[in-house]
């Protein structure tokens, strides 16, 4: 697993975390900010997966 992956991963729980507290209390900047962040994490978990596939495509 590359370090990106696991940031991403981080990003998304972080992301999903800002999205449900700022959908419950009524908060739309953190509930946007939310939103950004999973989308964010993804982009950068996928990045990692890439780099990981290269890393190992290259060895063989």
């Amino acid at each position: 697993m590359h370090k990106d992956e696991a940031k991403g991963a981080g990003k998304q729980a972080k992301g999903a975390v800002k999205d449900a507290v700022g959908g419950l209390t009524g908060d739309d900047k953190m509930q946007a900010e939310g939103k950004l962040d999973k989308a964010e994490g993804k982009v950068q978990q996928k990045a990692g997966e890439l780099k990981d596939d290269a890393r190992k495509a290259l060895k063989h």
